[in-house]
Parts: structure tokens; C-alpha cells; sequence
């Protein structure tokens, strides 16, 4: 039985990897963007970045999942969106609101004067920030940002809301044949894939220890 149990709960997994993979694909460049409207010196863009991000991180994501999901159809009458797209867009842009801020802090972690000493040697805005402030960034934000990854194998699991089969709802199905142990099996798929993210995301960051400050 455990063969059987084992082989279905990594087919629940692959489409739990797949929401992982795709939403951290989708948001992190997005969380940069943002982060650069939060950050913007136009304040009505700048004021509207920053409350919509205030609304995303201050609401339930299974909340944003089910609206992005059925929303469309309820109040324009627009065709049913794929389920996968639905919790990719709903995902993502929860995401990248909550690495804007990583973001936006990490930036605003470095010192005015490397901003300063680049303009003297003739560097623009964006040579400065992606030649010299760039990585200085992501070592200030790594740690911060591992969490949220770390948290983001988790809440995979909300996307059954909407009919995705994910690892738990794979455990979940053999309750009705009377086994309650594939569902505590399930942890261990969290735990081993959270126990290799930890170690990558470890490693990564001591390759970057030599960005100090």
C-alpha cells in the first residue's frame, strides 16, 4: 500500500512544484517593478503602488484566490479562467507585493554615498543600480526573502480552493478509504522540500558574504 500512497502523493506534489516554480518565476521580477512604483518620485503613483500593496498584504490570499478565480465570471460575465492561471495571478501578485517591501528595503539599506560616488564617475541611474547597488541588495534581502519562500511551499497548499490537486488533497482522498496516515505522509514531502530549500538558500548566501555592511 505504501508504494500506491507514495506514487500518488507525488503527483499531488508535481502540481504543488509547479505553483512553487511559477509564481516565484512570475514574482519576483514583478515585486521589482513594485517596488520601483512604491519608490517612484510621481506621489499619485507612488501613493497608489503603496495602497495596493497595503490591500494585498492586509487581505487573506486564499481571500485573493477565490475573487481572482470566480470574480471574473460573477461581476463581468467573462469565461471561467483556467484554474492554474487563476492561482499563478492570485499567488503572484501576493507575492510580489511582499518582496516589494524586501525589496524596498534592501534598497534603501545602502548608503546614499555609493549612489553619489557612481554619479561622479559618470555611471547613470541604472548602471548604478545594477553594477554596484544590484548585488548588495540581494545579500541584505536574502534572508527575508528565504522566508517568504519558505512560506510560499506552504501556502501552495491553499490552491486546492480551486480545484487544484495538490499534495495534500492527494493525502486528503485516502480518509475515505479509511487511511488517515497518507495525510501525515504528506508533511514529509514539505519537510524534505523545505530541508533542501534551506540548504541552497544557506549556501547562496555565504557565496555572497562578501558583501559586508
Amino acid at each position: 500500500m505504501f508504494l500506491p500512497v507514495t506514487l500518488q502523493l507525488l503527483q499531488g506534489f508535481g502540481e504543488t512544484l509547479k505553483v512553487f516554480v511559477l509564481t516565484l518565476v512570475f514574482s519576483i521580477p514583478l515585486g521589482l517593478v513594485v517596488c520601483f512604483g512604491s519608490m517612484c518620485r510621481f506621489k499619485p503613483l507612488q501613493w497608489l503602488t503603496r495602497c495596493f500593496i497595503w490591500i494585498i498584504r492586509g487581505t487573506p490570499l486564499m481571500l485573493q484566490l477565490i475573487i481572482v478565480f470566480y470574480g471574473p465570471g460573477l461581476i463581468f460575465e467573462l469565461p471561467a479562467m483556467p484554474r492554474l492561471t487563476a492561482t499563478l495571478l492570485a499567488f503572484s501578485i501576493n507575492y510580489a507585493c511582499y518582496f516589494s517591501e524586501i525589496y524596498r528595503g534592501g534598497i534603501e539599506a545602502i548608503p546614499q554615498g555609493q549612489y553619489e560616488a557612481g554619479q561622479v564617475l559618470g555611471m547613470t541611474r541604472s548602471q548604478i543600480f545594477f553594477k554596484v547597488v544590484l548585488l548588495q541588495v540581494i545579500k541584505r534581502i536574502l534572508p527575508s526573502m528565504s522566508n517568504e519562500i519558505i512560506t510560499l511551499v506552504k501556502d501552495t497548499a491553499l490552491a486546492r480552493m480551486i480545484g487544484i490537486y495538490e499534495v495534500i488533497w492527494a493525502g486528503e482522498a485516502f480518509i475515505k478509504k479509511g487511511l488517515i496516515w497518507p495525510l501525515f505522509y504528506t508533511g514529509v514531502f514539505y519537510l524534505l522540500f523545505n530541508g533542501v530549500l534551506t540548504v541552497l538558500l544557506g549556501k547562496l548566501e555565504k557565496k555572497l558574504n562578501y558583501f559586508r555592511g
